[in-house]
């Protein structure tokens, strides 16, 4: 096989059927055999199904993720100590956008975020799809995104932008209606190359993993975690359990709202609803209005400042994340976005 030659999914496949592991490399080719437009969707399918019923292991899932990488588009801000904090999604949980506000919030202490999001899978409303609502154009070009990013602090990486080859293996993952492994790739593939991210995920078991993989691919600090009630947030409805790498060593560790100086609220109190109604809710608390919506987005900012290292600890962070509000730092950084100021 010549070097520019598309590697055939058909021998891995039969490699997985067996039910023996994939090597990383071989699962980088896995993945560019997925993402070409030449394997079709009964050998996508088999191969994702193959992989799920037997479990992906760290190795694999490290390939598959440098696949992902090398078939997307990339930006190379010139900003140090870049973010993201997103989920995986598929909670089932039903709750506002925690992840994109705190972002904002994060932005709003002075530190820049790289927000890698779409438009909801599972649930009434994606990171996009609020954004949308909330004015902020998703249609910005590479180029402005990473100038954006130097600029303003804040860019929002909209997946479908960044991913193009994703459009062969996302209409299988429609039909397939099941998890796959593309469910923890997305967060692994940030197109800004952050090294530093908090991680909310779905399966508490999948919280070491992903530590496993982004050690192996050089990322600096990562919070995996999974938050009372089910949530790939930190909750404010009781514990939330974390795993962190840093230094290249793992930790495990237990954080409750009261860390970041918020109080406690049943799961309830954080249910959101299409993007209408969760744009009413950020912007809400954005300009200030108290509540568990802004506790947990507090929490969450405050999470994702230790990650950068700007607070010390989540009571510094939760200090900082609720001054940005009250100061109007954080509503000035989706001013900028909607191009208000």
């Amino acid at each position: 096989m010549s070097d520019n030659a598309t590697p055939s999914i058909a021998p891995l496949l039969s490699i997985v059927a067996d039910g023996r592991a994939l090597s990383r490399q071989q699962a980088r080719e896995a993945m560019a055999a997925l993402l070409s437009g030449e394997t079709s969707p009964v050998q996508i399918s088999a191969f994702l199904l193959a992989l799920r019923v037997r479990g992906e292991t760290v190795e694999e899932i490290t390939g598959l993720v440098e696949g992902m990488r090398e078939a997307s588009v990339r930006i190379k801000p010139d900003r140090e100590g870049m973010v993201d904090l997103c989920g995986t999604g598929g909670d089932g949980s039903g709750t506002f956008n925690i992840s994109t506000a705190a972002a904002l919030v994060v932005a709003g202490c002075g530190v820049p975020v790289a927000k890698h999001g779409n438009r909801s899978a599972s649930s009434l409303c994606g990171s996009a799809d609020v954004l949308e609502q909330l004015g902020v154009p998703l249609d910005l070009e590479p180029e402005e995104a990473r100038r954006m990013i130097e600029e303003t602090g804040f860019a929002f990486l909209f997946a479908q932008k960044y991913h193009p080859a994703m459009r062969h293996v996302g209409p299988v993952r429609g039909e397939l209606k099941l998890r796959t492994v593309f469910n923890i790739l997305g967060p692994m593939t940030n197109p800004a190359g952050v090294r530093r991210q908090m991680i909310g995920v779905f399966d508490p078991a999948v919280r070491v993993t992903i530590c496993e993989v982004l050690g192996a691919l050089g990322s600096e600090r990562v919070w995996a975690l999974h938050g009372a009630g089910g949530l790939d947030e930190l909750s404010i409805a009781g514990v939330t359990q974390v795993t962190e790498l840093a230094d290249g060593a793992q930790r495990e560790f237990e954080v409750v709202p009261e860390d970041a100086g918020v109080e406690s609220s049943p799961l309830e109190s954080l249910k959101g609803g299409d993007a209408s109604v969760n744009a009413g809710i950020i912007e809400k608390l954005l300009a200030g209005e108290p509540g568990p919506h802004r506790n947990a987005v507090v929490l969450n900012a405050a999470g994702a400042l230790v990650v950068q290292g700007l607070a010390a600890d989540l009571s510094e962070g939760g200090a900082r994340a609720s001054e940005a509000i009250d100061s109007g730092a954080a509503g000035k950084v989706l001013d900028r976005l909607r191009g208000r100021s």
